[in-house]
């Protein structure tokens, strides 16, 4: 805050500056407008009233602190907040107001310095006044960056709970209507897409629970991305597929935070999408797939399938794999990786052996066995089906207890 002006300057300026303050406030406006576009084509209404106003107060206050160095300027601080408040809500930035504040300086300093040879004041009274005058145009432009900056939080804050309150409603369970959706779309200022690719996070090495916020640079995000960075299970939806350049652009966003890619779906299957990503982040966890950083749904569907419901898959291992429970456990892994791979690969002996590292005649005993132990079902597509089921079922949960 600058010292406020009359601790040096002969109060008696007050009186003969005061009668000029009307037709310099309308100098200023002129000048204002005819400096700078922004304020030539926004004069009408609330906006040139503001404006008015301002400089009006600017003037009265400054010539009462040159009376009364204690004057008290409350009412002008409020103006120059709300100043700044306008600029914020048009949109726009600071320049044009800061433009405003050098210009109204510039004319008012040239009035004062004309009236002050009139009144053949000292030259350190002008050099007081001169400094005065641009020492209060920059308090002034510092209580307008207060009001915008304020307003512009709260600008981005409600931005920002429109944009989070339409997530929550596009990932409801059953699908809100699209009119709802089309509602909360236009208040965020958000296009609805056909399709939408959901994203969840887990910090790593962390509890599944703990807060990511400062672990996304949220900066690095796209502007049409949507997400919850503070639930307990944060998210981010992606309008449309997730394509390389999406990838990369979340890839720099992550700071120690574990992704997982749901597949891209159509808008009303959002939910989904962030609920197969989610069980992917558990998988991972669980070591069933590998914890990349980044991990892709995609590739994992198969197991997502398999895994989806963990009691009925222990129920088909049992059922399909009975034949199995007397043969001894040095033995067991053993035929059931050569069973897996003769019914899902359906190679020969010979390759199977290359394969597993074993004689070709060893893979024909095996196969043997497994024609003893579970018979026509061998000969048949869905129990052969049935059983590479079980085997890769067996595979995951052994994976799991690993």
């Amino acid at each position: 805050m600058m010292n406020r002006p009359g601790a040096v300057l002969p109060p008696r300026l007050a009186d003969a500056f005061r009668p000029k303050l009307p037709d310099l406030a309308n100098e200023i406006i002129d000048e204002i407008r005819t400096s700078i576009p922004e304020y030539a084509q926004a004069v009408d209404g609330a906006y040139e009233e503001a404006l008015r106003i301002g400089v009006h107060q600017a003037l009265d206050t400054f010539i009462d602190r040159i009376a009364d160095p204690g004057a008290p300027s409350e009412d002008m601080a409020g103006v120059c907040r709300q100043l700044g408040r306008y600029e914020a809500y048009e949109g726009r930035t600071l320049d044009s107001l800061q433009a405003a504040y050098r210009i109204g300086a510039q004319v008012a300093w040239r009035r004062a310095k004309e009236e002050g040879k009139r009144l053949r004041v000292s030259s350190d009274v002008v050099s007081e006044l001169a400094d005065s005058v641009f020492s209060y145009m920059d308090e002034l432009a510092a209580l307008s960056l207060e009001g915008y900056q304020e307003a512009k939080v709260k600008a981005d804050e409600g931005s920002r709970e429109r944009c989070r309150r339409l997530l929550r409603c596009i990932l409801e369970q059953p699908p809100a209507s699209l009119a709802a959706l089309g509602s909360l779309a236009g208040q965020a200022e958000w296009e609805l897409p056909a399709e939408v690719t959901l994203v969840a996070l887990r910090p790593r090495g962390r509890s599944a629970s703990a807060e990511p916020r400062n672990l996304v640079d949220a900066s690095l995000l796209a502007d049409d991305l949507l997400s919850d960075l503070a639930c307990p299970q944060p998210h981010v939806l992606v309008p449309g597929p997730m394509n390389r350049a999406r990838e990369r652009m979340l890839r720099k966003a992550l700071k120690g935070v574990q992704a997982a890619i749901g597949p891209t779906v159509r808008l009303s299957n959002a939910a989904h999408s962030l609920r197969w990503a989610r069980q992917v982040l558990s998988l991972a966890e669980s070591g069933v797939i590998e914890g990349k950083p980044v991990i892709r749904c995609e590739e994992h569907l198969q197991t997502l399938w398999l895994m989806a419901d963990l009691p009925l898959a222990e129920l088909i291992v049992q059922r399909e794999l009975t034949a199995l429970e007397g043969v001894p456990e040095a033995q067991l892994d053993k035929l059931t990786d050569t069973l897996f791979l003769w019914l899902s690969a359906g190679w020969t002996a010979v390759k199977l052996g290359c394969e597993l590292g074993v004689h070709p005649q060893t893979i024909r005993y095996r196969i043997l066995q497994f024609r003893e132990l579970f018979g026509e079902r061998l000969d048949h597509p869905m129990g052969r089906f049935d059983l590479v089921l079980a085997l890769r079922l067996k595979q995951i949960r052994e994976h799991i207890r690993d």
